[in-house]
């Protein structure tokens, strides 16, 4: 598929991704939709396969097998005009900590075939557009962490790009400037740029997708809108405390063994104490309630809650969302595409 074949509305299309390293499985039959001028989140804990799916996007590994395309370009056998149309933000500042920031970016832009009165018009603009004017000639050493961040942002802006990825952009800032960096990811969208977002922070995803997916384990276990995961797992949660925290477990297989039509795994919420039982109806609720007290345990609490975006996480890979780690030795392994 070339660039004037590629499906109307679609600006990522990933079918059957299969990602091998030996006998590990990074990625494992990947499926993926992102429509033009939109926020595709995905989601999932540390080793699911996130950056793996970026990278082969971005041109930087190639897949064991499956099909994929970005911007209508093949990632495989078109990559040098489809790095022309994409900017790619990593989890780590990416420009060179010695230059000032104007000199990145104008080294950036040359490097992409800019002539120099352009390029030097780009690094100017986009300074100005992210806030980094005063600081132009200052070492990006300098720079605070949301300085970095914006100046990376500005950097993967230098070509214009259709569709930019953001690998996990925000790991490691203070709110104030995760705040920031949420702005910006907005106004890019607001200029029709497709983003693909990956992220542990639920917050992160809620303010800024309008799609999900989730991965676990390289594979797609869920995707959709927020409210549809949402009901995915249950209109409601059930959080359920045993007085006797011993009794946590043994609750969960009760629960799990009722075979409600419709209600989801029960999960076990260690550090709180509780159960989180998705719930699809008043009836189910009823029955729920009715097996504690059959099988005679004594509650500490209960209540309904709507579930978080956080809770359907948990439920969908049996874990909650954690704070992005250091990547793991295994990149290495990972093999480059020649350019």
């Amino acid at each position: 598929m070339t660039r004037n074949d590629k499906e109307p509305g679609s600006a990522v299309s990933v079918r059957g991704l299969v990602k091998h390293y030996g006998e590990t499985k990074a990625l494992d039959g990947v499926d993926l939709e992102v429509r033009e001028g939109t926020v595709m989140g995905v989601l999932g804990p540390n080793g699911a396969g996130k950056t793996t799916l970026v990278r082969i996007l971005s041109t930087l590994l190639a897949p064991t097998a499956g099909h994929a395309t970005v911007a209508g370009y093949d990632v495989v056998r078109e990559p040098r005009q489809l790095r022309r149309v994409i900017g790619l933000t990593g989890q780590y500042a990416s420009v060179d900590e010695k230059l000032p920031g104007w000199e990145n970016l104008y080294m950036i832009g040359r490097l992409l075939d800019l002539p120099r009165k352009e390029a030097r018009a780009r690094a100017d603009a986009l300074l100005e557009r992210f806030s980094l004017t005063e600081a132009a000639r200052r070492p990006a050493a300098t720079y605070s962490g949301g300085m970095r961040r914006r100046l990376d942002l500005a950097a993967s802006m230098i070509g214009r790009p259709s569709v930019l990825f953001l690998d996990e952009p925000t790991t490691g800032l203070d709110p104030r400037t995760r705040n920031e960096v949420w702005e910006e990811v907005r106004r890019l969208v607001g200029d029709g740029v497709t983003v693909l977002l990956t992220t542990q922070y639920m917050e992160e995803a809620e303010q800024l997708a309008s799609e999900l997916t989730v991965v676990d384990r390289g594979q797609v276990i869920a995707s959709g809108g927020i409210e549809q995961l949402k009901a995915k797992v249950g209109g409601r949660t059930l959080r359920i405390r045993p007085a006797d925290p011993l009794r946590l477990r043994p609750l969960a297989e009760a629960l799990d063994a009722l075979g409600i039509t419709g209600l989801a795994t029960t999960t076990v919420d260690s550090e709180r104490g509780s159960l989180l039982v998705p719930v699809l109806s008043d009836e189910q609720l009823t029955a729920v309630v009715g097996a504690v007290t059959a099988h005679g345990i004594t509650l500490s609490a209960i209540s309904t809650e709507l579930p978080s975006l956080d809770e359907v996480f948990l439920s969908l890979t049996g874990h909650r969302a954690s704070a992005p780690q250091d990547a793991p030795a295994a990149d290495a392994h990972e093999e480059a595409v020649a350019v």
